[in-house]
């Protein structure tokens, strides 16, 4: 039997039933809620501005998009964007999809908190950045039917987001504030990690190895 939310329909395939339950063992309850909200918001939205996303593919990059901050892909320190995209693009390529199939969702995720880059790309990258941030900033939010909003949060709660996201945020960056050079993560570090100042662009460039 088909499973709705808010009239979206999650896809019933096989990648997505292993992807959820993938998510379900890989992350916290906190992240599996808010990443299959992320994937409805998206849904609604591109119904709102008849965009028409790949529904397989935009449910995949909703759901591994924060899965880098639970459970870096790489021993090396990268952003943990780049982490969840490497989860992604291996998850699809080891079941047999495309690779320009793994190259959007990998896209997608590596993008989702990049401002205004992604809505200039395709429907499924530009759907899970807009669906982040209705999720997180509430932006989009007002124009979603709100019966919507409720069934989708009744199914998905959000508990108390706001500051159990941004907690999960600090655990999954303090020990890399480096990879958040140039990102929205810094602003959470600062605020949250005591003695945390990042490097401005500006000492980045006084400071490079040129004479002038």
């Amino acid at each position: 039997m088909n499973e709705i939310i808010a009239g979206v329909e999650i896809p019933e395939t096989a990648a997505v039933a292993e992807a959820t339950r993938v998510m379900r063992e890989m992350t916290s309850p906190l992240l599996y809620h808010h990443s299959r909200r992320v994937f409805v918001f998206g849904v609604l939205h591109a119904r709102r501005l008849g965009m028409e996303p790949d529904p397989e593919l935009l449910y995949l990059s909703a759901m591994f998009h924060d899965t880098g901050l639970m459970t870096p892909f790489s021993d090396m320190e990268q952003r943990f964007e780049v982490d969840g995209a490497d989860h992604a693009r291996k998850f699809m390529l080891d079941r047999g999809f495309p690779a320009t199939a793994a190259d959007v969702v990998w896209t997608a995720i590596a993008l989702h908190t990049t401002p205004e880059i992604p809505g200039r790309m395709g429907p499924e990258i530009a759907l899970t950045n807009l669906g982040v941030l209705t999720d997180v900033l509430g932006v989009g939010l007002r124009e979603l039917d709100p019966g919507q909003v409720d069934e989708t949060t009744a199914v998905h709660p959000r508990g108390d987001f706001k500051n159990e996201f941004l907690q999960a945020f600090v655990d999954g960056l303090k020990y890399r504030p480096d990879t958040t050079n140039g990102t929205v993560n810094s602003d959470v570090l600062e605020h949250f990690v005591p003695g945390f100042r990042r490097t401005t662009t500006v000492e980045r460039i006084l400071g490079a190895p040129w004479p002038s």
